[in-house]
């Protein structure tokens, strides 16, 4: 008998991420067994996307796996990162995890990294995701039953009115032409909130909208350079 391959999945609670899930869950080589999520654990919730810990957590229980959080201070530097992860990876080894699940779409730099963080543990990354076109990626998304809803934009790129909206057909045409449509350069992130790997769908109402700068760089260096993002907060119904 062929036993599934022991893996765990890097769950950002976004659509990529729930789509790649998805696809991985369809490969029976592949035995999904946890969900690992990095947090902001200054103010309990998902690093970047900026969603409430109790929304990633009823995620993971409708999705039917158990949620280990990468616990991280408000904005570390890479050392510090790096240090918090590979404690994380080492208890995965040990558990006898040896492939990780990812949703990435087709950043080199970020694939690299991720390998070269995960070989000395010999630790496989999966890329279910990997050089699709990411317009073909997120219409297959919206036709299978994915929905997810926008809690993240990069000021520089997309106005503050995409900020809440729901992905659909019309969010996508909306979309300008520089902007990925799966927002793979950072442009916008989304909040998965139903779709065939939940048992049921997860039920949020809109909170405030918030403006963030962030530091780009090594935060104790001098400089003002900054990027600006637009936060939706969403709350538990």
């Amino acid at each position: 008998m062929v036993f599934p391959k022991k893996t765990y999945f890097n769950w950002s609670s976004g659509k990529d991420a729930a789509y790649a899930f998805y696809l991985l869950q369809q490969d029976k080589k592949y035995g999904i067994e946890q969900l690992v999520t990095s947090v902001n654990s200054k103010f309990n919730r998902v690093s970047m996307h900026g969603l409430r810990r109790e929304l990633l957590e009823e995620q993971a229980k409708q999705i039917g796996l158990p949620l280990h959080t990468v616990e991280l201070p408000e904005q570390p530097n890479m050392e510090e990162y790096n240090a918090i992860l590979t404690k994380c990876v080492l208890k995965l080894q040990k558990r006898g995890y040896a492939f990780a699940g990812f949703g990435d779409i087709f950043l080199e730099d970020l694939r690299t990294y991720r390998e070269n963080q995960l070989a000395p543990y010999a630790i496989n990354c999966i890329f279910p995701l990997w050089k699709k076109n990411t317009k073909t990626i997120i219409t297959d998304f919206l036709s299978i039953g994915f929905k997810s809803i926008v809690i993240c934009i990069d000021l520089n790129l997309l106005d503050v009115s995409f900020l809440g909206r729901i992905i659909d057909k019309n969010f996508i045409n909306d979309l300008p032409s520089n902007v990925d449509p799966c927002g793979e350069n950072g442009e916008f992130h989304t909040f998965c909130f139903d779709g065939p790997i939940f048992k049921k769908p997860i039920n949020f109402t809109l909170g405030e909208k918030v403006y963030r700068e962030y530091k780009l760089g090594n935060k104790d260096a001098d400089t003002n350079t900054s990027m600006g993002f637009w936060f939706i907060d969403l709350l538990s119904k």
